[in-house]
């Protein structure tokens, strides 16, 4: 059985990573294409909306890892939808938490660096303002990032039955 969960998680592992790899190449191609050329404006609404992104997606991790899965035997045995994939995603928190909070997490916080630095270098150009903006831009952004998890994961804790309910059922119907 060990060399089973071994080989279970060497696959894991290697289909994560590779899975990282392309999105990361993906998003950051999209990122450098689209956002060069938006105006400051949408720019901003952009790196604003990959920062959301990445801290709604660190909250899914965390609920997934605290949350009770038998809070959701009841409503499974009922057939209520959503249940069974909470269930799941519930045995299979460390995943289910990998890939939320570390893959879409991580890359979400690349791409809003390199989203600020473009910014930045938008604002040194456009106004003349110092290069020294692109250090404080990133700062915000970093403060932004990791204050926005920060509230989150008391929110993760505290909510863990719903948020799971909520994203189960969003999955659930995505698959019908």
């Amino acid at each position: 059985m060990k060399e089973k969960s071994k080989n279970s998680n060497k696959s894991w592992v290697i289909t994560i990573a590779i899975t990282t790899f392309i999105l990361s190449l993906l998003f950051s191609f999209i990122s450098n294409t689209v956002i060069s050329n938006l105006n400051m404006f949408a720019g901003l609404l952009v790196l604003m909306l990959v920062i959301l992104v990445g801290v709604i997606f660190d909250l899914i991790g965390v609920a997934v890892t605290v949350a009770n899965e038998e809070d959701f035997h009841a409503q499974a045995s009922k057939k209520i939808k959503g249940a069974k994939t909470s269930i799941s995603m519930i045995r299979n928190s460390a995943k289910v938490s990998n890939f939320c909070a570390d893959v879409i997490g991580d890359i979400c916080g690349v791409l809003s660096g390199a989203i600020s630095a473009m910014i930045a270098l938008k604002l040194t150009e456009n106004f003349g303002m110092s290069s020294n903006i692109q250090f404080i831009f990133s700062a915000i952004v970093a403060s932004a990032t990791v204050g926005g998890k920060a509230i989150t994961k008391e929110i993760a804790k505290s909510n863990s039955t719903q948020i799971v309910n909520f994203v189960s059922k969003i999955i659930s119907f995505g698959n019908k």
